[in-house]
């Protein structure tokens, strides 16, 4: 995670405005922007002082990111309504851009008669509904990838 990225969550997490976090540090609002961007860098006087007021060491501030409390929290925040309007394929392509061209050399055909009946196995042996089987066969699908399996 990139350092204006950290410096970002941990001023959320902690609670804090930019400008509450600008006046307690003598700068400008506008200058804690610039760190949260990654336009400029605080200096190490500033970084240690931002570590105090998050409550963290300066090695959890660099190396911050979230946790999954905030991960749930962020996921909770979304409506069904919502989520059904998102297009997740595009989402996710702008982290693993082959997701957006896969199709175009993979040949799908080719997996999707396999890939369906795996997905009815387990809807008929399980009675998992269409969504469920599909998240219980893409989590196989990432323990076998990890080696779990």
């Amino acid at each position: 995670m990139r350092l204006g990225s950290s410096l970002y969550h941990a001023r959320k997490k902690s609670g804090l405005s930019q400008e509450n976090v600008a006046e307690k540090l003598g700068v400008s609002r506008q200058t804690i922007s610039k760190w949260e961007t990654d336009e400029t860098l605080p200096d190490i006087r500033q970084s240690k002082r931002l570590a105090v007021l998050y409550r963290m060491t300066l090695d959890e501030l660099i190396e911050y990111d979230f946790d999954e409390q905030q991960a749930q929290q962020m996921i909770d925040s979304v409506s069904e309504e919502m989520q059904a309007k998102i297009d997740w394929n595009k989402v996710w392509s702008k982290k693993y851009p082959v997701l957006a061209t896969y199709h175009e050399k993979v040949r799908i055909q080719d997996y999707a008669p396999p890939l369906r009946e795996m997905l009815t196995q387990l809807r008929v042996d399980y009675g998992y509904n269409h969504t469920d089987a599909m998240l219980v066969l893409k989590d196989i699908l990432a323990r076998v990838w990890k080696g779990e399996m």
